[in-house]
């Protein structure tokens, strides 16, 4: 299946790209925004792609081969983008965009263990690396009860929280907790029955909240807002599409207390969702929320 990337008629206004731009795209992936974002750049413009996924680095070198702007791809995460932009011998950026969902080519890699919908082991590294020294079944087999609980109540906003830990403690006694299928099943019958014909599968938030502590997600997101903010230019434009509430929370206080600091303006007073013709053809926009910063 695909990747679609969400909102592109509006991130690539909010951008509003001058043609010599340094952009940066802290979460390039399959490259469909950047492709968009590197036909407004001329040979002068300069893309700088990361992503901790080499898989995504290749699919987005293809994409951008024929571009007249200078392609710049990154192996790494986001959170070092102050390293990464000044070992390309750069001070500052124009233009930041991190679109922080995860995309389908990801969730359908089982050896990659992010989907409760197909079996695959319990890993959840961005970086595909199956040899990580920290993968969700290190903390769903070795985490204390009260870690757990910590997890899927801060990261995955999960009401069954002591339900679902109570249950994996108990079957990891039993015998390793070791694929995706095992855990969905434990969560699945850990949790009421009204709880299980819900909108959303009983899994989601405790799968969300593992991916997150894996990757640490929130600690990343709030250094690069930090050290991105510190090395845009005046009138610099940080654009973020988050896909969950604690990541929207994160984004909107950051660009609020720049505010507050008179060191930069909001130009989405409320974020941006994707229009009822976008929903219809790709049902992943539907939770995703555009909020835009410039800096004074």
């Amino acid at each position: 299946m695909a990747h679609i990337p969400v909102l592109m008629n509006e991130v690539i206004d909010g951008l509003n790209i001058n043609e010599s731009d340094v952009v940066v795209d802290g979460t390039i992936n399959g490259g469909g925004h950047s492709l968009e974002i590197s036909k407004r750049l001329s040979d002068s413009g300069i893309l700088i792609g990361i992503d901790l996924d080499k898989d995504a680095l290749k699919l987005s070198e293809k994409k951008l081969r024929n571009s007249n702007a200078q392609i710049n791809l990154v192996n790494d995460n986001f959170k070092n983008i102050t390293k990464i932009v000044n070992n390309l011998d750069l001070d500052l950026v124009d233009k930041i965009l991190l679109d922080l969902g995860w995309s389908s080519n990801q969730f359908e890699d089982k050896e990659r263990g992010f989907s409760f919908m197909i079996d695959g082991p319990l890993l959840m590294t961005l970086s595909g690396d199956s040899d990580s020294a920290f993968t969700a079944y290190n903390i769903i087999n070795d985490w204390s009860e009260n870690s757990l609980i910590d997890i899927l109540e801060g990261y995955g906003e999960e009401k069954y929280a002591w339900h679902i830990v109570k249950a994996i403690i108990r079957e990891r006694n039993k015998k390793p907790i070791s694929s995706t299928f095992q855990l969905a099943n434990i969560i699945s019958e850990s949790v009421p029955l009204k709880y299980k014909r819900g909108k959303i599968h009983p899994a989601t938030k405790t799968f969300q909240a593992l991916r997150i502590a894996v990757n640490d997600e929130l600690g990343s997101l709030k250094k690069v807002l930090d050290d991105g903010f510190n090395i845009l230019s005046s009138n610099g434009r940080l654009v973020i599409i988050t896909f969950h509430s604690i990541e929207d929370r994160i984004v909107k206080n950051f660009f609020r207390d720049k505010k507050k600091e008179g060191l930069a303006r909001l130009l989405t007073k409320k974020p941006q969702i994707a229009s009822r013709e976008e929903l219809l053809n790709n049902k992943r926009s539907r939770s995703a929320k555009l909020r835009i910063l410039i800096k004074k």
